[in-house]
């Protein structure tokens, strides 16, 4: 498999990919809400899972009534979790960061594509080795945030590749739809919501133990489904 092309990128989703985070975002939904004067369950949280942060924000504010408007309570939520990931480390997903290395190793650029914020972003780059990613695409730079493409796009656009050449990988239906959308292979690493089977998806149980020739694989065309149903 070694003479197959490797992908132009690797495009890189990051909470619930590169790193578990949605816990974080969970016990922060819950703790803001609860000191607004409403209730909110990490059930009713996984609803969130893979959405642009001022959609989740509605979201809370539409199913609970308490006050204050959507970018408040973004701004209020993403201070929690940035202060976690600072205090505590960035939580990594199996076999991510042996991933990333790899693939500087093969000289394949990654980009970071998040619906989170530069903030949260910016300290999971800072925990992450030094230059593995190439370029971060965060939700507050865009126009419009997953599933539309554009963030996936505009990743592509700054890396100078063509997203049909690239493979992205991601954990939910709304970041999967983004990254094919724009044309990009995907790859989905269910973790929280489960990710249906879609024509011309991958899925893996884990990225412990995936290496770059197995990514050239999906972007040379062949679909490769290891999550039953």
């Amino acid at each position: 498999m070694t003479d197959l092309l490797m992908p132009a990128a690797v495009l890189w989703d990051m909470d619930g990919t590169l790193v578990d985070t949605e816990p974080y975002w969970m016990a922060a939904e819950v703790a803001v809400v609860s000191a607004r004067g409403g209730s909110w369950t990490a059930e009713q949280g996984l609803q969130l899972v893979g959405n642009a942060l001022p959609t989740s924000a509605r979201i809370i504010l539409e199913q609970t009534g308490i006050p204050g408007d959507p970018e408040d309570l973004v701004t209020e939520l993403l201070s929690a979790v940035v202060e976690r990931v600072r205090s505590t480390g960035a939580p990594w997903r199996p076999g991510a960061i042996e991933l990333l290395e790899q693939l500087r190793e093969r000289s394949v650029p990654c980009a970071l594509v998040t619906a989170s914020y530069t903030p949260l972003a910016q300290a999971v780059v800072d925990a992450a080795p030094p230059g593995v990613f190439a370029t971060v695409v965060t939700g507050d730079v865009v126009t419009n945030g997953k599933p539309h493409p554009e963030p996936y796009l505009t990743a592509a656009e700054r890396l100078g590749v063509d997203p049909d050449r690239c493979v992205a990988l991601e954990d939910s239906p709304a970041g999967v739809t983004s990254a094919t959308a724009a044309g990009a292979r995907t790859v989905a690493v269910p973790l929280m919501v489960p990710v249906p089977p879609r024509p011309g998806l991958s899925r893996l149980s884990t990225l412990d133990g995936v290496g770059p020739d197995l990514l050239a694989r999906v972007a040379n065309g062949e679909v490769i489904d290891e999550v039953p149903g």
